[in-house]
């Protein structure tokens, strides 16, 4: 079980060959890494399943290969076109994940340099298209972590800025927090050669290009997104998770960032944020066990708007109206800003 959406192993993936399983989306959702928080959002899980799909049937008519297989409804494997209703599985192909050890602190990832395939790549690729409020670039290039060449400007820039050219990002996918590493970390701890890292930056630059237009269409602007890759047992590149959903994708209304993004925000404000940021100062790893207080439930109003703006989306992507009653997006929107300061 994960924080926000379920596994069920089908055939477990072994040696060179592919497993099957079935992604059961919950209305459960996190932020900050922390794990499930204490609200539920109705109709969250079927949401995000049924734009997941859209997407993943898009990816393949396109010829990017994906580990999707279909949406499952009364146990029976379908396309969205087949669907009498939104449901909130999703069946996939499933690649062995290989933990890297954890020694004194540090991980270690000789495991990948004895494997040729059929596994998750340990990697995050982040697309960034502009800078938007909240994004993480802001502290990097505070603390110099990042320059401000490698996002191709010349000024700090403000809260907003579009980017001239997408810059890509990669980060850790399979440890107790995500840490940003450079291009060459990246190839060293997947052990993937620079032609494989280059079909990983030209595959995701496609799919953010796809989802900018999809979006475009319910009025919205692709502000940033990651992608998770598998290697298959011929070592093809395969887009695997999900994509192009309100938790994967940061996404705003006039400069407003919508989703997943609203409670960040809101929780923000807390003391409990406060904590956690204290907490990752000393331990990184272990941080969680530093934090004694509890985040506490949204409004109920908020909520319910959280609840309507993963509705109207997945309505407005697809086409198709499988949430029924439920405004136009900009209009849930336009009643969300007093929320949003």
């Amino acid at each position: 079980m994960g924080s926000v959406k379920d596994l069920e192993v089908l055939v477990a993936p072994a040696g060179e060959y592919p497993g099957r399983g079935r992604f059961i989306f919950s209305d459960r959702y996190s932020v900050f890494d922390w794990g499930e928080m204490p609200d539920h959002i109705p109709q969250k899980g079927s949401a995000l399943c049924i734009v997941a799909a859209y997407f993943f049937e898009k990816l393949e008519s396109n010829g990017i290969l994906t580990h999707y297989l279909g949406v499952v409804e009364d146990g029976q494997i379908k396309t969205l076109s087949e669907l009498d209703k939104a449901v909130n599985v999703l069946e996939t192909k499933l690649y062995r994940v290989l933990h890297p050890k954890l020694i004194k602190n540090v991980y270690d990832y000789e495991i990948y340099n004895q494997e040729k395939g059929n596994y998750l790549i340990p990697l995050e690729i982040i697309y960034r298209n502009t800078l938007p409020r909240g994004s993480s670039v802001f502290k990097r290039l505070e603390k110099g972590e990042l320059k401000l060449k490698d996002l191709g400007l010349n000024n700090m820039p403000g809260e907003g800025v579009e980017l001239d050219h997408p810059y890509l990002d990669v980060s850790t996918k399979l440890e107790e927090s995500d840490r940003y590493l450079s291009w060459q970390e990246a190839r060293e701890i997947s052990n993937l050669s620079e032609q494989k890292i280059g079909e990983l930056n030209a595959i995701t630059l496609r799919v953010n290009q796809m989802i900018s237009k999809e979006v475009k269409k319910a009025g919205l602007k692709n502000e940033d997104g990651k992608f998770e890759f598998a290697l298959d047992q011929n070592q093809n590149i395969v887009l695997v998770d999900v994509l192009g959903t309100l938790d994967e994708c940061r996404f705003t209304y006039q400069g407003m960032p919508i989703s997943k993004e609203i409670p960040r925000l809101y929780y923000r404000k807390s003391e409990w944020y406060k904590e956690i940021l204290k907490a990752k100062e000393i331990d990184k790893v272990n941080w969680k066990e530093n934090v004694k207080g509890n985040p506490k439930p949204l409004p109920l109003e908020l909520k319910l708007l959280i609840s309507s703006v993963y509705q109207a989306f997945a309505n407005e992507i697809t086409g198709k109206e499988w949430f029924s009653d439920i405004p136009p997006l900009q209009e849930i929107l336009k009643e969300m800003k007093h929320f949003i300061k």
